[in-house]
Formats: C-alpha cells, structure tokens, sequence
C-alpha cells in the first residue's frame, strides 16, 4: 500500500489512540486496535515481537512498575507515511518506595494505513536509574501544543542528505543546540564515543525534520567510563534533528546508555 501526505490525519488519530487510551490508561485490549498481531518494536540491540505476548509482557512490566505512568508528548512529525515522535514517561516506582523520576524517549513508527507495523525507539532509561537511585526526578518538559493536528510534509531529500553527512561526521553530540539525552536539564550530553563509523538501522524524513535510529561504533571515552577508555563499543540512539539552511540546526537525541553501561561491565570487574 502506497501513504501519502493525505493518510497523516488518520495516522495522527491512530497515534494519539495509542498515547491517550492505550498507554497513559494502561489499557492493554486497546492494542488490538492500534497495532498487527506480528508488530516489532526494537531499542538498542533487543527486538521484541509479537503484539499479544512479548510486547504485552514487556509493558505490564512497566505499568506494573508505575502504577501511575504517564506519557507526554513533545514533539511529532509525520510524512502520512511514517511518523516520529518525541515523549517523556513518568512517574512512581514501587520498587524504589516511591521515589518519582521523568525520561525521554524517540520513537519512530511504521504503520501499513491501518494500524502500527513497528517501533524503532530509544528510552533514556540510565537517566531513569541515576533518579531512582538518587530519589530525585528531573522535571517533566512541557507537551507539544497540537500534537494530533500536526501538518504533514512530505519526505525531503536535500535534508537527508545533509543529516546522513552529519551522522557520518561524528558531529552528533559535539553540535550546537542538538542536544542529547537529559542535557535540556543541565546534565552531561557530552560525547561518549570516538566515532569510528555510524550504522542507520532506520531513516526518514517529514520535511526538513529527519528522524534516525542508529547504531554508532567507536572507542569508549574516558568522560562516561575511565575503566573502559579506549575499549571498542557500540551505542544505540534514536533522534530528531531539523535541518535549515543547508545544516544540522537543532535537535534531540536519545542515546541507549545503560546498554552501553552494561556491556563494559566485564571491564570494571
């Protein structure tokens, strides 16, 4: 099936179904309507497939987790063909007493006209420990104005073109105003990574606003892990970033760093 810019306002009810009486509800017999039985979802290296067992399993874990979980929206793009989204999740943890804390998270969505096919996502889920540990949340960023009236722009070219050049470069946490992870808050979103070279596992466009899921290689900076520095690693992220006059002018980027964490445990024993 061929979508066009003429499918986005059915694609923008679709999602916001998604947020208001699926998610922020808990309602799980809601997906039946929102998502195909085979849907994927993956973050970081991990797919997660298969609407009814799997991927049901995984977010009772959270809701179970935070009874009160909620979802706001920042920012969303969509092309009637795919749509990318921008959110924070909140809320209590019962398993921390209590203790509250906000994260953020990038998704990006393939539907087929009908309903959700997959998920390329990244939640900043080591922000999300540091408060838990710490028993202080970082504020909640305030929600998009509109976001189920968000005009549609068809897929742009020139601005691919560019944010792939940009990826490449290794520019990613070292660009003005694209910043990553909880930076917004005044927290290191500094590079963690020298750039070897970037996989893009998914990429697209809605005008000049690119949204990307990709894999970066690269030797371990001392900043995020003195034990490992210098150790070849891999870093899962999802981003937006919005291209204007021929450049990478701004954006958000949501970087997998408990993954990587977890992965240079072998090196700090």
């Amino acid at each position: 099936m061929t979508l066009s810019l003429a499918d986005a306002p059915a694609f923008l009810r679709l999602m916001k179904h998604y947020v208001v009486d699926y998610t922020n509800s808990h309602d799980q017999a809601e997906t039946a309507a929102i998502m195909e039985p085979d849907y994927l979802l993956r973050m970081g290296p991990h797919f997660v497939q298969g609407r009814d067992g799997a991927y049901h399993a995984a977010t009772r874990k959270q809701m179970d987790q935070f009874p009160g979980l909620g979802l706001t929206v920042h920012e969303v793009w969509t092309s009637g063909e795919r749509l990318a989204m921008r959110f924070s999740e909140h809320g209590a943890s019962i398993k921390h007493g209590g203790a509250r804390c906000a994260w953020g998270g990038i998704g990006l969505y393939a539907w087929n006209g009908s309903k959700l096919i997959k998920n390329h996502v990244e939640q900043d889920y080591f922000s999300r420990a540091h408060q838990l540990k710490t028993g202080v949340s970082n504020p909640v960023e305030g929600p998009a104005v509109a976001p189920w009236d968000t005009p549609a722009e068809a897929p742009d070219a020139e601005a691919e073109a560019i944010a792939r050049t940009w990826l490449e470069s290794g520019a990613l946490a070292a660009t003005p105003n694209v910043l990553c992870d909880d930076a917004w808050t005044g927290a290191d979103g500094g590079r963690i990574l020298d750039q070897t070279s970037i996989a893009l596992n998914d990429f697209f466009s809605c005008g000049p606003h690119v949204a990307f899921h990709a894999v970066q290689h690269g030797r371990v900076r001392r900043e995020f892990s003195p034990e490992a520095e210098g150790r070849a690693a891999e870093l899962y992220m999802a981003g937006i970033v919005h291209v204007e006059n021929g450049v990478v002018a701004r954006g958000r980027i949501i970087r997998n760093r408990l993954e990587l964490q977890r992965a240079l445990a072998p090196a700090r024993a």
